[in-house]
């Protein structure tokens, strides 16, 4: 059984989650999937990137996805939200 190394994006500063994206590359393996939803995904862009220039030059973008999730808001109205899950690979 193997262990998924996902790290989810939110609000946190850009270096905090280049921080555990280097932690799961280094305990766990050699792939590590950023998961972002709305307004975190240009920062799961910038963590790939700084990553991949500054930490670990031989780290690759082994793929990227996108997608729409519908889901409720406050008021019960449904809405779509744009969703991205990047993989990184070593």
């Amino acid at each position: 059984m193997s262990v998924e190394n996902v790290v989810y994006i939110g609000s946190k500063p850009v270096m905090n989650y280049c921080l555990a994206v280097l932690t799961s590359l280094k305990d766990e393996g050699s792939r590590v999937t950023l998961k972002a939803r709305g307004r975190a995904i240009s920062t799961a862009v910038d963590v790939a990137e700084v990553t991949r220039r500054r930490f670990m030059e031989n780290l690759t973008v082994e793929n990227i996805e996108i997608g729409t999730e519908e889901l409720e808001s406050l008021e019960g109205r449904m809405r779509n939200v744009s969703t991205m899950t990047i993989v990184l690979k070593k």
